[in-house]
């Protein structure tokens, strides 16, 4: 049996666990995310270096089309990162929270062939959170409650775009409050870790500000400090928003008995058909 045992969870245990499995396997979570997380901080730090001292001042035709390059590359690197980094979190958050054993390396490779269909998933979740946000905050932030297992849902179970926001929805019923706890504290938590870490960089760049050579400096130490809170906090909302996956299905599908019955699975399909966002 799996050392943390499946069985329904209150929003307490929950986060309990979330910080428990994190805390006993931070170097495994820290490498998942920092792994991916290095290749923002290299562009990011390149495109620094760039606009130094030494960069042209007067804006060309080519230096725009350069900026706007770069923007949709930066753009590029940081969905592949985050991707990588939120997909192979899940996978390590399934295997140790299934009883198995598992590596940076055997996570992030379990994310071949699934980045396409994950930026599916992040799209049409975005899309969704954007036109409820658009109707009013409170829609939006239900909205994003509501979808906070899809990206679970479509890993583990092997689903499409729809088919996993579908699937959050039909999980989360009744379950809205518990997600928008789960964000609550990953937000708190983020914006502490960047005030630490960040934050006063930020005061040093506002003080140096008529000093090019040092604003270079402490843009990119501000730029280390940012990447470093991104790393150490994200796992949390994956691992959290993981765990809250399978507390949904031990309580409504009856996970725990799947999986006694069947324990070579590393996670089963759903019992049950999907219902639609729409009806």
């Amino acid at each position: 049996m799996p050392e943390l045992d499946l069985r329904p969870l209150s929003l307490g245990e929950i986060l309990d666990r979330t910080f428990t499995l994190y805390r006993r396997n931070f170097l495994l979570f820290f490498g998942i995310t920092a792994l991916p997380q290095l290749l923002v901080l290299g562009f990011n730090l390149c495109q620094v270096l760039l606009k130094g001292p030494g960069a042209p001042k007067v804006m060309s035709g080519t230096i725009i089309a350069l900026g706007i390059i770069g923007a949709l590359l930066g753009f590029i690197v940081y969905f592949v990162a985050y991707l990588f980094a939120h997909g192979g979190t899940v996978y390590a958050v399934s295997d140790l929270y299934l009883g198995r054993s598992t590596s940076i390396g055997a996570s992030l490779r379990r994310m071949r062939g699934q980045a396409g269909s994950l930026l599916g998933v992040m799209i049409l979740n975005g899309l969704a959170v954007m036109i409820a946000f658009i109707c009013l905050i409170i829609p939006g932030v239900y909205v994003a409650c509501r979808l906070i297992t899809c990206i679970p849902a479509a890993l583990l179970e092997n689903l499409g775009p729809r088919e996993s926001l579908e699937r959050s929805f039909a999980l989360t019923k009744d379950n809205a409050g518990r997600s928008f706890v789960i964000y609550l504290l990953y937000f708190a938590i983020f914006y502490a870790m960047f005030f630490l870490f960040a934050f006063p960089f930020m005061l040093a760049l506002a003080v140096s500000v008529k000093n090019p050579a040092m604003v270079t400096m402490w843009t990119m130490f501000m730029q280390v400090g940012s990447s470093l809170a991104t790393i150490l906090v994200t796992p949390i909302f994956t691992i959290a928003s993981t765990v809250f996956y399978y507390d949904l299905r031990v309580r409504k599908e009856a996970f725990d008995l799947q999986i006694m019955m069947n324990p070579n699975e590393a996670a089963l399909p759903a019992s049950t058909g999907l219902p639609s966002i729409i009806s």
